[in-house]
């Protein structure tokens, strides 16, 4: 950590030529208050305008000139802003992020170009219910919490906020406590520092503090008739928290239910039946609370047979557990995928920054393969028992269908 409280993480991988860089900035959809809600995001495409000393047009040139790229992403925790160049042409992209990061001029007539730009992203949104259905299961599986929120924001919200709101977020928000910058590749961890220079302020407060509080769901039915092709389906519940020490049986039970073509899922909704092309199962963890989510897009005569055979698997896992077979097959399943992510410089970068910023423990590759490794049937088992649970279920359907199918899981209105 630094003097300005600005925290400084470096992997070093000397086999390559390359260095994956990003800015991490403990600030998410869920930390906005809500007559604001959708600022994280909006700054996404902010900080990228210009500097008093760049343009827009000098940001992309310099990354295009070298071959390099730079992006940016928000989530409900936070926000990263990363590029990825040469070796040599680190120093050029760390003055130019850490000048973005700290100086970006967010002038009128970008927020309004930059507003329509994320109005035209929310009404894509509304035309992919592929997407949109795990916007919505999460806003019926976590009710008014925060983590309920749609990280673009609403049409409304983003209609109403204005350049001396969008200026004071960034203000609180971005201060050197509150970032983490990460880089992995051909990268010393002293000369990083040295081309990050002076431009963080020492002395600066402690990060951002952060409510926590449990979710409390609004029910177990969200269903929004829409005329689409596939009815799309979400069915999940309440999950673990980022250290929860049962999260490694967990990411095993994800990968036995949906993690792969081999899973339970797959097996017996797309290989046997036929009945969808994509089944895949999925969990998020966040600071206090996680979610797991199941998907499935089917022909719309077909939901309730679908969500029928999601809800028997769950059950059987509930009831039989897993064999010893299907356990190694899952374990060789998620640490084949850790070491095969984390093979470029950019895994290993987002590995870096998210550790630290979202407060789990950041370990090495080694540790990682060893803890999956010491996952045990009875540790699934007691995941089952936790999260599988009728009572922590909640369905979320998008398309074309009768109400009546899904009757029997009202307890909330629709959409």
């Amino acid at each position: 950590m630094l003097p300005s409280g600005l925290t400084v993480l470096t992997e070093r991988m000397p086999e390559v030529r390359s260095v994956a860089l990003g800015f991490w900035i403990r600030v998410g959809s869920r930390d906005e208050p809500a007559p604001i809600q959708g600022s994280s995001h909006f700054l996404e495409h902010l900080l990228f305008k210009g500097t008093p000393t760049r343009t827009a047009r000098e940001i992309a040139e310099a990354f295009d000139a070298v071959g390099g790229e730079a992006n940016a992403f928000s989530e409900k925790e936070y926000t990263c802003f990363f590029g990825r160049v040469l070796d040599k042409d680190l120093p050029m992209a760390t003055e130019l992020l850490a000048d973005m990061m700290l100086n970006s001029i967010i002038s009128p007539e970008d927020v309004e170009a930059e507003r329509n730009v994320i109005m035209e992203e929310l009404a894509m949104l509304e035309d992919t219910p592929e997407d949109l259905v795990h916007d919505v299961f999460a806003e019926t599986l976590f009710g008014n919490h925060p983590l309920g929120r749609e990280i673009m924001g609403t049409t409304e919200t983003v209609a109403d906020i204005d350049q001396a709101s969008l200026r004071a977020f960034h203000e609180v928000n971005y201060r050197s406590a509150n970032i983490c910058v990460a880089a992995a590749g051909n990268v010393e961890h002293e000369h990083l520092i040295k081309w990050i220079g002076d431009g963080f302020a020492a002395g600066e407060e402690a990060p951002v503090a952060r409510t926590l509080f449990p979710p409390e769901p609004r029910g177990r039915l969200r269903l929004l008739n829409r005329p689409t092709e596939l009815a799309h389906v979400v069915l999940g519940g309440l999950g673990y928290r980022s250290r929860h020490p049962l999260r490694f049986a967990w990411g095993v039970l994800d990968n036995l239910l949906g993690g792969g073509m081999s899973s339970r899922l797959f097996q017996e909704i797309r290989e046997k039946r036929g009945l969808c092309y994509s089944v895949f199962s999925y969990r998020n963890l966040f600071t206090e609370t996680g979610a797991y989510g199941i998907y499935a897009g089917t022909a719309p005569g077909s939901a309730r047979q679908v969500v029928d055979l999601i809800t028997e698997e769950l059950d059987r896992m509930l009831e039989s557990g897993v064999t010893e077979k299907e356990l190694e097959r899952a374990k060789g399943h998620m640490k084949g995928g850790v070491v095969l992510a984390l093979e470029d410089p950019s895994s290993r970068m987002t590995r870096l920054g998210r550790s630290q910023i979202v407060g789990s423990d950041l370990v090495s590759i080694d540790e990682i393969l060893a803890r999956v490794d010491s996952v045990t049937i009875e540790q699934v088992a007691t995941v089952a028992r936790e999260l599988l649970i009728e009572e922590n279920r909640i369905l979320t359907v998008i398309g074309p269908f009768a109400e009546k199918e899904f009757g029997d899981w009202a307890d909330a209105g629709q959409r």
